[in-house]
């Protein structure tokens, strides 16, 4: 049990360094409240049907993220694909949901766009970890995108 919060704390401080690093100071994500809250899941395994830092799979997890910052989300990724507005991929904003095609019918994963071209995700093979959208296997398997938060909750939530 000690190694696993050892490892939530060095993903934690690894996450810090990420987003310092990668997104620069004036970034809308740097520091913000949804930071926090995705930090503090980072390394948490993958559990199918997980909502909790017991276990996530992918909706389980933007749906607990949501939740900590007082927004609802539905509980599966097709769920969660038919709320919202869809954004273009070049417009996206800290906080935005990114769906992709994992299982060749459809929206099958979600996650959340972090900034910089990265989302926070949990993979089924590495738990809740930080992704580049531009990797050949989620750049190939990329849907779309869905604004779920108001600018005035962005604002509170997603910015510095």
């Amino acid at each position: 049990m000690r190694s696993r919060h050892i490892k939530k704390k060095l993903a934690a401080a690894a996450l810090s360094l990420v987003m310092a690093f990668t997104l620069g100071s004036g970034s809308a994500f740097a520091n913000s409240k949804m930071d926090t809250v995705i930090a503090k899941t980072l390394g948490t395994s993958y559990k199918t049907g997980g909502t909790s830092l017991s276990g996530f799979d992918c909706s389980g997890f933007t749906k607990y993220v949501f939740k900590k910052m007082g927004l609802n989300l539905p509980r599966t990724s097709k769920a969660q694909f038919s709320v919202g507005t869809s954004v273009s991929r070049s417009k996206l904003r800290s906080g935005d949901l990114v769906f992709f095609n994992t299982l060749g019918n459809g929206v099958s994963h979600v996650g959340i766009y972090v900034g910089n071209g990265k989302f926070a995700q949990s993979s089924s093979s590495r738990g809740v970890t930080i992704s580049s959208m531009s990797q050949s296997y989620w750049a190939n398997r990329y849907i779309g995108a869905k604004r779920v938060m108001s600018t005035k909750a962005y604002q509170a939530v997603a910015y510095d």
